[in-house]
């Protein structure tokens, strides 16, 4: 049964509630879904009915395609002034006992290594250290072009970048452009984490703002910057905060039209202040996706990050509205490791995520980090 058949079904049942029932007319029609009616389906739908409707968005917007890249992490610290409770990852500067902070060489060493490798994107992030300035990453970035000048820089979330544009007294487009110059091609979508104030206050106060994260991506876009936007769900919010998460996000999209992808994050709880909040459960994740799908509706891409939900349940998400599982990633990251992700040694080679896509019928196709595509390898043979 394809897509169109199933929604036709669901339009059909005559169990559905009078509010399910209407917003899959929205769906169907292509209309746009309101806050409230996402509420109800946080409250109301069950996981097969949204996958219905997030299937038929997903294919709607991109057909059968599952996308992937080629790339590898580096991590130029893990060492951080700011303390959030949900973070396995960072360590204070005076408990650097089991932190890292890379050298120059160190970090370029990484991007030699990747020299004979068909990789197409290197994506800086790590934890934010005083000592890491504005003027060092410039460094480094005009470095990694001269070893690699086809490789796509994607670096640094907004919590990076509100600190160190800070402490370098330059404004958000000031610092901005000097990257860019320097060879910065776009921006991930970390440090989103919960928009909602209280929220957020209670589990990163201490970094930027909602505000300021989104003031960041606004300007990011307006200088020709694309880039990413996440949120970090399943701890101590409520559907409604993830609600107006997608609400802020999706009234940025409508007046930039900068980001690429939306990429649900799971929270989890190893080895943080947080240990005690229980984690969401798999349906939960799944559900979460198909209705970041249903209401983004200006979002061309939702990403399942398989390194932290795993690789089975990374195949679930592909008929729940996602249609990206991000890269061969290669073992650089330890960011959810760290937290008790699924995957402790987070690497697959092409080979792998090719036949991870195919097991569930889906269309495996390497992209750049900008979805261009590079090459279909639906009929490729190993």
């Amino acid at each position: 049964m394809n897509v169109n058949e199933s929604l036709t079904l669901l339009l059909c049942s005559q169990t559905l509630s009078s509010d399910l029932l209407n917003i899959a007319q929205k769906v169907a029609s292509s209309q746009r879904i309101r806050e409230e009616d996402a509420v109800v389906l946080y409250e109301k739908a069950e996981l097969g009915y949204l996958g219905v409707l997030a299937n038929f968005i997903r294919e709607k917007k991109n057909g059968n395609y599952v996308y992937f890249n080629r790339n590898f992490h580096i991590e130029p610290t893990n060492l951080c002034v700011f303390t959030c409770k949900f973070c396995s990852y960072s360590r204070l500067l005076k408990q650097a006992g089991d932190g890292w902070v890379l050298s120059k060489e160190q970090m370029l060493d990484i991007v030699k290594s990747y020299e004979d490798k068909p990789v197409t994107e290197v994506h800086v992030v790590g934890g934010v250290h005083p000592k890491l300035t504005l003027e060092f990453f410039i460094d480094i970035f005009q470095s990694i072009q001269k070893i690699r000048p086809d490789l796509h820089i994607k670096a640094f979330t907004a919590v990076e970048y509100e600190y160190m544009f800070r402490k370098a007294k330059v404004t958000i487009s000031e610092g901005m452009k000097m990257l860019i110059d320097a060879g910065l091609k776009s921006i991930p979508g970390g440090g989103a984490e919960i928009f909602d104030e209280t929220v957020r206050a209670e589990i990163c106060g201490d970094k930027c703002t909602a505000e300021q994260w989104l003031e960041i991506h606004e300007t990011a876009h307006n200088l020709g910057l694309k880039s990413n936007a996440t949120i970090l769900y399943g701890h101590i919010e409520s559907f409604r905060h993830r609600v107006n998460h997608m609400e802020r996000l999706r009234q940025l999209q409508d007046k930039t039209r900068g980001f690429n992808t939306f990429i649900p994050l799971k929270f989890r709880n190893g080895h943080n202040q947080m240990s005690q909040v229980k984690e969401v459960s798999t349906v939960e994740d799944l559900r979460n996706y198909a209705i970041s799908r249903i209401y983004l509706d200006n979002f061309d891409h939702i990403k399942a990050y398989w390194p932290m939900i795993g690789r089975a349940t990374a195949q679930l998400t592909l008929n729940f509205g996602v249609d990206d599982i991000d890269g061969t990633i290669d073992d650089t990251t330890k960011i959810y490791s760290m937290a008790g992700a699924e995957e402790q040694n987070p690497s697959l080679s092409t080979q792998e995520l090719v036949h991870l896509i195919k097991q569930v019928g889906r269309h495996p196709i390497e992209r750049d980090t900008l979805y261009n595509i590079l090459q279909d390898y639906n009929d490729f043979e190993f």
